[in-house]
């Protein structure tokens, strides 16, 4: 909020040429100068708030729906998670007569079979100006410009060779692991553990997944075989529960502990 500063007058004296002003008229002055004030200050006020407004009005209500659901656990705008990108669905479906009514039903009912065999869970608790929201909010987004994007990576040496990246382990100029692999830590300990063995070394249960990403598995294969699960093998799906970002982690994590980054027990941080 803008800081008004007032300037001082000089006090006129008793030989002053100008008379007092009346006592109502002096009233009156003061009146209208507080008024004044209270106007720039309120106006200060808004225009401090405004940009802020502006800025969250310029987020379409059926992408705020979405985020408030669960449906960008299973997709993204413009790649595919374990459903397929939003972008991908305005594509298909953006002229088709019928398709806003149809995807409706889809998202409340849930579905299977368009796009592959892993099952939309169904979303009763939306309610229908929610699903039209969502939908209108889907079947308006355009195709991402493709461009060419230079990835950062991140070079370490471990036993004499040198390890490249395209995230960081640790924060600059430390030994510390950065927040993203941390978290990765403590949810592959909480919850992966149980399967893949506890600091990721594998079990009777589970294939060790160092050697699964030494062998050349990427952060989005892990996160789709984690998003679908493998039925055959007993692996549940973990959509709806561990988000992108989650995964994001604990694949930083497990990359760290493949290539002797990360040792084993608690990272420091």
């Amino acid at each position: 909020m803008t800081v008004m500063k007032f300037m001082s007058y000089p006090s006129r004296t008793l030989s002053s040429p100008v008379s007092a002003p009346a006592p109502n008229r002096g009233r009156h002055a003061r009146q209208r100068i507080t008024q004044a004030l209270l106007g720039a200050t309120a106006l200060a006020c808004t225009l401090a708030v405004a940009p802020a407004t502006a800025a969250a009005a310029k987020v379409p209500a059926g992408e705020k729906v979405a985020r408030g659901s669960n449906c960008f656990s299973c997709h993204a705008v413009h790649h595919k998670v374990v459903g397929p990108a939003f972008e991908a669905v305005a594509k298909r479906f953006a002229h088709q007569p019928g398709a806003k009514a149809m995807l409706m039903h889809a998202v409340q009912f849930g579905h299977v079979g368009t796009w592959g065999q892993i099952p939309m869970p169904p979303h009763p608790k939306l309610s229908p100006l929610q699903l039209d929201e969502v939908i209108t909010w889907v079947l308006s987004i355009r195709p991402q410009a493709a461009a060419a994007v230079a990835h950062k990576t991140y070079a370490y040496v471990v036993d004499g060779k040198k390890v490249l990246l395209d995230f960081p382990v640790f924060q600059p100029g430390t030994r510390n692991v950065t927040k993203s692999v941390f978290r990765g830590y403590e949810l592959f300990n909480s919850y992966c553990f149980r399967c893949h063995g506890e600091d990721a070394i594998g079990s009777e249960y589970a294939p060790d997944l160092r050697t699964a990403v030494k062998n050349g598995m990427t952060q989005a294969q892990m996160t789709q075989i984690a998003m679908e699960g493998i039925k055959a093998k007993g692996m549940p799906a973990w959509a709806g529960f561990f988000s992108p970002k989650d995964l994001q982690a604990i694949y930083q994590y497990v990359a760290g502990r493949t290539y002797k980054l990360v040792g084993q027990g608690e990272p420091p941080q």
